[in-house]
């Protein structure tokens, strides 16, 4: 599990498992937010199991799935929202970390947050999201 920090209260990842839950919580985060629905690939661990193991360290949870490439502005709301409202430090995790990351970086353009800042947050954390900076009607 490799966490890539974008904020001081956010870090995100790619997919994670029970036993990385043990671990987060050992860390010293406070609530995971899963971006990845369930049964999008063999093997995955569901949201189910992955929201026992988070109550079981009395994490917060929330499975905010999103499918690749279909941002819904009802789920950049309600991510923007967890990041105000759940325990931090919080980890979002999907398959590779790039949904959870695009999700903040559409929340942060959407709160007035600089487009290049928020591009260049993300590279230093590894993800390209130079698309966003594609024009009008980008962010969304």
């Amino acid at each position: 599990m490799q966490l890539h920090q974008l904020t001081d209260i956010l870090n995100v990842s790619g997919q994670i498992d029970e036993a990385d839950v043990d671990t987060l919580a050992a860390r010293g985060f406070r609530s995971l937010i899963n971006n990845r629905p369930d049964g999008e690939a063999a093997g995955q661990p569901t949201s189910d199991a992955l929201a026992a193991a988070a109550a079981r360290h009395g994490l917060g949870y929330l499975h905010l799935p999103v499918v690749s490439g279909q941002w819904d502005e009802r789920v950049v709301d309600a991510f923007a929202d967890a990041l105000q409202t759940l325990p931090a430090p919080i980890l979002a995790f999907c398959r590779s970390g790039t949904r959870s990351c695009t999700l903040w970086a559409l929340g942060a353009c959407a709160a007035g947050m600089d487009r290049e800042a928020v591009i260049a947050c993300a590279a230093a954390a590894g993800y390209d999201l130079s698309a966003l900076g594609a024009g009008p009607g980008a962010s969304r």
